[in-house]
């Protein structure tokens, strides 16, 4: 396999965790860690292999809140980005419980702009271990990443990630 791009935001918190664990599971001699927020196009075309981590704290709240998350620096960099030769997989955080119309949406609202440039996404997740009204991470009846709940379900996090990694690194070059 080759090397992984793991880019995940904001610093410090749970989604730094999650990247951690997710790293640890791929085996860090596989991935390189590289914070969103000081990431560019070219940063992101280095890689065929690419993982985003990203929280969600409400739709309203990703890209408005400037100081709420480092993808409002990173998306626009994204966007630019020709995915037609990268295999992409996501996991996301939220809250499904006080976010139950909003859960996880920042991983679609990511899909929404590299599916189009021609990215193909690994690593799907069944919607049935999850309890949330709406999401935009749901596409074709399954989440288009993975979701975490640290907040309320953080118990079931490190077999969630486990479980996924083994699902989608096969996947990868």
């Amino acid at each position: 396999m080759k090397k992984i791009g793991l880019f995940y935001g904001p610093l410090g918190g749970s989604t730094e965790r999650v990247a951690k664990k997710v790293t640890t599971a791929l085996g860090s001699e596989n991935v390189d860690l590289i914070p969103a927020k000081d990431s560019k196009v070219s940063d992101v075309e280095k890689y065929e292999n690419v993982i985003f981590g990203m929280s969600t704290i409400g739709k309203e709240t990703w890209e408005a809140d400037k100081s709420a998350n480092d993808w409002d620096v990173f998306l626009p960099e994204v966007k630019k980005v020709d995915y037609s030769n990268k295999i992409v997989a996501m996991f996301g955080l939220g809250d499904q419980i006080t976010y139950d119309l909003h859960f996880v949406d920042a991983l679609g609202l990511v899909a929404e702009h590299i599916l189009p440039k021609g990215a193909k996404i690994i690593g799907q997740v069944e919607t049935d271990s999850y309890d949330c009204r709406e999401s935009e991470a749901i596409i074709d009846g399954k989440f288009i990443g993975l979701p975490v709940n640290e907040d309320f379900e953080p118990e079931l996090t490190d077999e969630r990630v486990n479980s996924w990694v083994e699902k989608i690194k096969n996947d990868f070059k």
